[in-house]
């Protein structure tokens, strides 16, 4: 089982968040239980800003046995279908096309995405299976 984890529960994590740092870490130590996790060019990205340097960063993920995956093609055609319906649907620039990326690249790489921002992900990714730290269990 792959699990594309998401900046969000890196950020809780890495930055003991208060409020989410805890279940994201509970998580997160979870899903690594049930295979491999991966985190996108994006996700990279956005999590090292937290770091003094790309390589506290690189160090930081590995330690925590989170791997690099850069988005492939189909993930990246995958969002662009996405980013365009919701533009279509009305959507603002509330949202970026970095999360639409997020998704895609789960949706292609990986069989599920570690998030806590599921709302958009389930109406643009439906057939995506999302792993919330925060919800109640099945």
């Amino acid at each position: 089982m792959i699990t594309a984890v998401d900046t969000n529960i890196l950020i809780d994590v890495f930055g003991a968040d208060e409020r989410f740092g805890r279940v994201s870490q509970q998580a997160l130590k979870h899903c690594a239980t049930k295979g491999s996790l991966i985190a996108c060019d994006v996700v990279w990205i956005e999590t090292a800003t937290v770091f003094a340097s790309t390589k506290e960063c690189e160090l930081a993920m590995s330690k925590i046995g989170v791997d690099f995956s850069a988005t492939l093609m189909e993930a990246i055609e995958a969002a662009s279908d996405a980013w365009r319906q919701y533009r279509h649907n009305g959507g603002k620039h509330n949202r970026v096309a970095a999360d639409f990326l997020v998704a895609a690249h789960a949706l292609r790489q990986a069989h599920q995405l570690l998030t806590r921002d599921q709302g958009f992900c389930r109406q643009y990714f439906s057939s995506l299976v999302i792993v919330d730290p925060i919800a109640p269990a099945p």
